[in-house]
């Protein structure tokens, strides 16, 4: 069973970056779909990014695609989320999750969630 823990939120301006890091300290990383949502205050939670097991194929949501970048290295049983350029309308809780099979966007699809990390852009 996996079991995520998110890290790197924060503060930070507009135009800033800032890298998430999602850690599995289960043994099955490597067969779980791993992605990143979001969730604004009064606002439903929305998909951000997703990666595939293999690292390969990726999928981003349309208003972060070409600022962020979603990444995985098995060694270290991590997910990150590099974001750049980053815009106040991004600022929420960012989770991670993971589930098997093949890369969704729907969040009702994905089974392990990690507790959330905030991130606050100012402008």
């Amino acid at each position: 069973q996996v079991q995520l823990v998110e890290s790197g939120g924060g503060w930070v301006q507009a135009g800033g970056s800032l890298r998430l890091s999602c850690a599995d300290s289960g043994r099955t990383f490597n067969s779980y779909v791993m992605a990143w949502f979001r969730q604004a205050p009064g606002k439903d939670r929305e998909f951000v990014a997703a990666i595939s097991r293999s690292g390969g194929p990726t999928d981003y949501a349309y208003s972060v695609k070409g600022r962020f970048t979603i990444s995985r290295d098995s060694a270290k049983n991590t997910v990150y989320l590099q974001m750049n350029s980053l815009k106040p309308e991004d600022t929420a809780v960012y989770y991670c999750a993971a589930r098997m099979g093949a890369v969704l966007r729907s969040s009702d699809r994905y089974e392990s969630w990690g507790q959330g990390t905030q991130v606050t852009v100012s402008s």
